[in-house]
């Protein structure tokens, strides 16, 4: 997946912007009578929790690339509709495709999603939850910020429960864009893939070992109806933590390092995450 589609794209790029779009997760499985773990997202793979009824989420993710001058920031805001299952979200992207840390800035392509809870609603070690998106094409193509075109993405996360302190979380999913285009207004059909894995291991409910594995197959517009394929592969270890206030208000923030492998060796890359979410209901106290 690659929601900012860039005509010439460094492989770490690709990552960095899926992880923008795959900050639709929620909540870790509450356990037995221990305090309740962490409710928060994952980085680079989209865990299968929806918002619980009664709380919006805030969630900021900054992204740099190994050049020091690539960098990508996002921010998602998540809603509960009507309780757990069904939920609503948009993101909107800011990227810097400059020679310089500060040049070449602008709005990406906006993302727009519905998640429908299909298992898991209820607690229980299995979760799934299917996620359709629309990406807008807000972004300028010719500057490099966006596909040039509206795209569909769809993916399916699992997550599963494999112990009182283990949770592993499964994706795979694509983008489809019926008319990207490059900086030179080229058109061409596109489709991307991605497939990712991860593990969390719950070391304190409050503190949370991430290491997550993603893979992209990306298009990119090469001339007129001609493309160009990309992959991407990289291991991503990281840690979360929460911060809880009488208020009802929870603080995450979380640090991670992608490492390319295979495909994106030599690559290296810095995420940073911070999430804010609280109660707007009654239901959600």
């Amino acid at each position: 997946m690659n929601p900012l589609s860039y005509s010439n794209p460094k492989p770490m790029k690709h990552v960095l912007a899926a992880a923008l779009l795959l900050l639709a997760a929620g909540p870790a499985l509450a356990q037995d009578d221990r305090p309740a773990p962490i409710e928060d997202n994952s980085f680079l793979i989209e865990e299968a929790y929806n918002q619980e009824s009664g709380v919006v989420q805030h969630i900021s993710a900054f992204a740099l690339g190994d050049d020091g001058r690539s960098w990508a920031y996002g921010f998602t805001q998540e809603w509960p509709i009507f309780g757990r299952r069904h939920q609503a979200s948009f993101t909107l992207p800011l990227q810097n495709e400059g020679e310089s840390f500060g040049r070449g800035v602008g709005i990406g392509d906006v993302a727009l999603h519905y998640r429908y809870m299909a298992a898991g609603v209820d607690g229980g070690p299995l979760a799934v939850a299917p996620r359709l998106s629309v990406l807008l094409p807000t972004g300028d193509a010719e500057r490099g910020l966006g596909a040039g075109g509206a795209a569909v993405q769809v993916n399916l996360p699992v997550s599963l429960t494999l112990s009182r302190a283990l949770v592993a979380h499964t994706n795979a999913g694509a983008t489809f864009t019926p008319a990207a285009r490059d900086v030179d207004g080229n058109e061409a059909r596109t489709t991307g893939f991605n497939l990712g894995q991860s593990l969390v291991w719950l070391v304190h409910p409050k503190a949370n070992l991430m290491l997550e594995a993603a893979w992209t197959r990306d298009q990119d517009v090469a001339g007129p109806g001609e493309r160009t394929d990309s992959r991407t592969f990289f291991l991503s270890p990281g840690v979360r933590f929460a911060i809880d206030f009488p208020s009802g208000l929870q603080v995450v923030p979380g640090i991670a390092v992608p490492i390319g492998i295979g495909p994106s060796s030599g690559e290296r890359g810095l995420f940073l995450y911070l999430s804010l979410e609280h109660p707007y209901s009654a239901a959600g106290r």
